[in-house]
């Protein structure tokens, strides 16, 4: 028996291999990996090798001795029985099969069992590719490469963001107790069933806003994304207790594993390749939306502060937009690597000089789940550029809460006081607002396709300016709202998610965003990725994200095949039930080796493979809901006589 121990950035486990000898019978047996009983069986010679993943791994929260190489531990049985018991289940003739010997050695896991690839942030130069999770082999001739192309290229030729070294938040990489429980429910759930929906249930609440409670106790099903807690849906009955327990190692190193588990139940019935039990609960904050008001805490975004002499000369070329608009004014956008592929996408408002030396100050908001690797990208493009200015983080200092819907003017008009129309509170602009006695940054955007603002509050004020927006959206209908029903909503109004929509190997072009840039590549403004896009332009694109509509009575999950005219053209990137549209929505790219056009597009038959079964879709490259932003406008009555027939709702 070989058995390699294994230590996860604070933590270790025991991974078993086991050649037996001689053992009859198993001359022409395939590699075999069972997931239910967590082990795996491969030939080797006439021997068998056996491993598994056992819910006790030992564990070495201290690492190992510096002088530690290729060295060996005593196998402690009983960490391996697990595997011993499982292993004879599936090949019971191992029961008599002697054991040819055993080693025992370290091996590292990381807290969501992915490699570290990549530039470490603050020592340029300095890459990394390690915890690889008992994958090494497996992973090595992939990670190798991309590895290479960072050092060589500055980017990867893939979309790598699951491993890069940066994808961890400080605060979480700081807690050597989510370090060890994070890495440990990873490794004991390493042959378990993933499902799209799934949460961690280690190491939580490390990181909430200061609504957190309130929301639990109106019903609220967090989710976790890099330590943080944001809202997942709300649940109808609020006497139900929703509080995330201690963690309990799966019952493991003499823990009792929780019995009455409420938060745990939830989640699991989210767990189906079918339409959850939530399924109509997040419709209802869905309609909500698109027909009163919904507040959605968003307070888990990155908030940071770009100032200096070289400020605007900084975002100017970090960004492939227009960002060059003046105080006030707030713009959505991508910024990209050199080769025109995404690196973030998120929203940059240019707000009041720095008043003691009136340089130029800009706020940029970006997407909690990817918020340090976009500051690693920003500050890595300064030094590089060598623009005078900082980049500093105030995450922790500020909330954020989106108002979302048709009513969501009249509430801030009623509780402001001040102006909120067209006119006055133009799209894509920000103002300094007083709600309850607290200044608030107001900035009039959306993620749902709604009339919305975004409020941008002292998390110390977090708290009354949510209850007033609350108690003065009562009588028109709001209600509170998670980041599954805003899936849903940026679904089918064709928001881009980055990581998903759009990533570092897609453009913008290819992403079906020209919109976004065509207007700076008409100046002599300069911006990374430029020459690459100007490129693209001429010589075309050969893939193109397009919106699939799907009526299945089961639901999109991602990677599902994307037929055209019965052959196989790419995969479905990111889908979500449109409630609005009732259907499936899923957004994924087509490709052709030659240029692709609209046209090409739009002549074939469209199939989408699901579940083993192939269901008609229909294609489009605008999003279903709203194509002309009349909602986002304001402009409802307009919007009811175009779509009353094609929408749900009117």
């Amino acid at each position: 028996e070989q058995i390699y121990k294994i230590k996860s950035s604070g933590i270790n486990a025991e991974w078993p291999l086991r050649p037996g000898e001689n053992i009859p019978g198993i001359e022409n047996m395939p590699n075999v990996r069972d997931h239910d009983l967590s082990v795996y069986l491969r030939l080797q010679g006439s021997g068998l090798s056996v491993g598994g993943y056992e819910p006790h791994p030992d564990m070495l929260p201290e690492g190992v001795a510096k002088d530690f190489a290729f060295g060996l531990y005593e196998l402690d049985w009983d960490t391996f029985g697990f595997n011993v018991e499982n292993s004879t289940k599936r090949v019971p003739i191992l029961e008599e099969t002697g054991i040819k010997n055993t080693v025992c050695g370290p091996e590292s896991f990381t807290p969501d069992h992915k490699p570290l690839l990549g530039e470490t942030l603050g020592c340029r130069g300095f890459y990394q590719g390690c915890g690889f999770n008992s994958s090494g082999i497996m992973l090595a001739g992939g990670s190798g490469r991309e590895l290479a192309n960072m050092v060589v290229h500055g980017t990867t030729s893939i979309d790598m963001f699951s491993y890069d070294v940066n994808r961890y938040h400080p605060d979480t990489t700081n807690d050597q107790a989510w370090i060890l429980e994070r890495s440990h429910e990873a490794y004991a759930k390493n042959y378990a069933m993933i499902f799209i929906h799934d949460e961690n249930l280690a190491k939580r609440d490390m990181r909430t806003d200061p609504l957190h409670d309130i929301l639990l106790s109106r019903g609220c099903v967090y989710q976790q994304r890099q330590g943080f807690e944001r809202p997942g849906w709300f649940v109808p009955d609020k006497t139900v207790s929703l509080e995330k327990k201690k963690y309990d190692w799966y019952g493991s190193y003499g823990n009792e594993k929780h019995m009455d588990y409420p938060y745990r139940d939830y989640l699991e019935e989210d767990y189906t390749f079918g339409y959850p039990k939530q399924f109509h609960t997040i419709g209802a904050e869905s309609d909500a939306c698109r027909e009163k008001a919904a507040l959605f805490n968003m307070s888990y975004f990155g908030k940071f502060y770009l100032s200096g002499p070289d400020a605007q000369a900084a975002v100017n070329y970090l960004c492939c937009s227009n960002v060059q608009k003046g105080p006030g004014s707030t713009a959505y956008t991508n910024m990209l690597n050199k080769n025109g592929g995404s690196e973030t996408d998120l929203t940059v408002s240019h707000i009041e000089q720095c008043p003691e030396t009136g340089n130029d100050r800009f706020y940029i908001a970006a997407g909690g789940s990817s918020s340090h690797r976009d500051m690693c990208h920003i500050l890595n493009v300064i030094h590089d550029m060598k623009f005078d200015c900082t980049l500093v983080d105030h995450s922790a200092d500020y909330g954020m809460l989106s108002l979302q819907g048709p009513e969501s003017r009249s509430i801030l008009e009623k509780i402001c006081g001040a102006d909120f129309s067209n006119a006055s509170f133009p799209f894509s602009t920000h103002q300094l607002v007083d709600i309850a006695g607290h200044q608030v940054r107001a900035m009039r955007l959306t993620f749902v396709g709604e009339l919305g603002w975004e409020l941008h509050i002292p998390s110390s004020s977090l708290v009354d300016v949510y209850q007033t927006v609350m108690a003065a959206g009562k009588e028109h209908g709001i209600v509170d709202a998670g980041y599954r029903a805003i899936d849903a909503l940026s679904s089918e109004k064709g928001y881009k998610h980055w990581h998903e929509d759009v990533r570092p190997d897609t453009t913008p072009l290819e992403a079906g965003m020209a919109w976004l840039v065509n207007p700076k590549l008409k100046t002599d403004v300069d911006f990374l990725g430029r020459s690459a896009l100007e490129e693209q332009k001429k010589g075309g694109i050969k893939k193109r994200l397009v919106c699939f509509t799907v009526k299945s009575p089961v639901p999109l999950v991602t990677l599902e095949a994307i037929y055209r005219n019965e052959a196989v053209v790419g995969y479905i990137r990111r889908s979500a039930y449109g409630y609005s549209v009732g259907a499936n929505v899923g957004w994924g790219y087509v490709e052709h080796p030659e240029k692709i056009t609209l046209d090409w597009v739009r002549s074939g038959t469209y199939q989408v493979e699901c579940m083993g079964e192939k269901y008609d879709a229909e294609v489009s490259l605008q999003a279903p809901f709203d194509p002309q932003n009349l909602r986002i406008k304001g402009e409802y009555e307009e919007y009811s006589k175009k779509y009353a027939q094609s929408h749900r709702l009117s």
